[in-house]
């Protein structure tokens, strides 16, 4: 009641600001949890300032004229770091919905951004998939001419899922090179690699033989028969760089050869909080080892997939990705819902098990159509096709499936039925 009637409470001006050590921490920001169990980032204010400040210069941030929308939840670095302290500490407008709100209506989200002129959003890619289903049966003509900055990342961006948006969102008054494409993690505060604003999506179209055999992203014609799309990251932003080196040597690959993206420089986390040895196999003579698979093309980042998440399938590294989303557009399979990972087979060999959320009268034939898109994608029959209950598969509080989580799941036979 106090502080409803004013009450006698001491008033603003008794307020006196904290000293404050730039090495102090500022946020613990867990990990979601999709590949490994949660570990606590440590993110002083140095750290943290300098991301903000670096995503502000990469983004060309306008706070006269900018103004975010998000809808992402604030226990998430994209949503507390990209989209509530990068407008609080620079002074940009800001829309905040409720990530409950959008998961109900996905629709919500592009409703913001058209009542309030929004210029920049972000969300990872299933909510672009969600938003595109969410225009295509929009029965009222939204208006999003305003945006110029539309950030896919914290997950895996799909060329296709980013394609279908576009064709879905142009009627609705959206400008394709507002499309951007990004990498980042908790581990540098949020921001990664960007590219240019306004440069739309780019994609580098390569070998699919020569990338699973040889590790080599050989280009590829756009019409060629076996080949894999990827998205163009960007560059790293102000006051971080980056390399790929081999997994096995460290050594420094060439251009276009994949290997383990590191990361160093000023928005980099001194490491996990109360976790040594997660921090030693984090930080290595002063690089962030990502325990992503990249490769760079004229200084520009292409993600590949997670070494731990690569299945190698008769001498080939299978991203688990590829066929995620070759059997996500099988009728019945449940868009976003489906898991693919390794087991150990006979002789010590790795086989694939896809594991999908599935609905409707005749899943057996559901199954036949996921093992023949396996085998497209990899060249062998998957060993098992787990059809699952919709709304069962193991997924962290920001809606990222665990895929690690699932395996053991599956293994344990702890998964649902359909």
């Amino acid at each position: 009641s106090d502080l409803v009637d004013g009450g006698s409470g001491p008033g603003a001006s008794a307020y006196e600001r904290p000293d404050v050590d730039p090495d102090d921490l500022a946020i613990l920001q867990f990990t979601s949890g999709s590949t490994a169990d949660p570990k606590g980032v440590m993110l002083p204010h140095r750290t943290l300032c300098a991301n903000l400040d670096a995503i502000a210069e990469a983004a060309v941030v306008d706070p006269s004229t900018d103004v975010l929308v998000s809808w992402l939840p604030l226990y998430h670095d994209m949503g507390l770091v990209g989209c509530l302290s990068l407008p609080a500490t620079t002074g940009t407008g800001l829309v905040l919905g409720a990530a409950q709100d959008f998961m109900a209506r996905p629709a919500s989200w592009m409703e913001l951004i058209s009542t309030y002129r929004g210029t920049a959003t972000a969300g990872p890619n299933f909510s672009w998939v969600l938003a595109t289903r969410a225009l295509a049966t929009a029965s009222e003509r939204l208006d999003l001419s305003s945006l110029r900055l539309a950030l896919s990342g914290a997950e895996p961006v799909d060329p296709d899922a980013v394609d279908r948006f576009v064709e879905a969102a142009v009627p609705h008054g959206l400008r394709p090179e507002a499309v951007f494409p990004a990498f980042g993690m908790a581990e540098v505060g949020i921001g990664g690699t960007f590219p240019e604003p306004m440069s739309g999506m780019r994609t580098d179209v390569v070998d699919r033989q020569a990338l699973e055999e040889d590790r080599v992203a050989a280009p590829a014609g756009p019409e060629a028969a076996d080949s894999r799309r990827l998205a163009i990251l960007g560059r790293p932003v102000p006051g971080l760089e980056v390399r790929i080196v081999d997994p096995a040597t460290g050594r420094i690959v060439e251009d276009r050869h994949v290997g383990e993206l590191q990361i160093r420089g000023t928005s980099v986390t001194p490491g996990y909080y109360r976790n040594e040895r997660a921090t030693r196999e984090l930080l290595r003579d002063g690089w962030l080892c990502t325990g992503d698979l990249a490769y760079l093309v004229d200084g520009e980042m292409v993600m590949c997939g997670r070494i731990k998440d690569v299945i190698i399938v008769g001498g080939r590294s299978v991203f688990p990705e590829d066929i995620e989303r070759t059997v996500a557009d099988v009728d019945g399979v449940r868009a976003g819902n489906v898991c693919a990972f390794g087991i150990e087979g006979r002789k010590g060999r790795e086989t694939v098990v896809v594991v999908a959320e599935a609905r409707g009268n005749d899943l057996d034939l559901v199954a036949k159509h996921i093992h023949h898109r396996v085998l497209e994608v990899t060249g062998v029959p998957a060993k098992d096709v787990f059809l699952a209950a919709p709304s069962t598969l193991p997924k962290t509080s920001s809606g990222k499936l665990q895929r690690s989580l699932c395996r053991e799941r599956f293994l344990a036979g702890e998964l649902q039925a359909a």
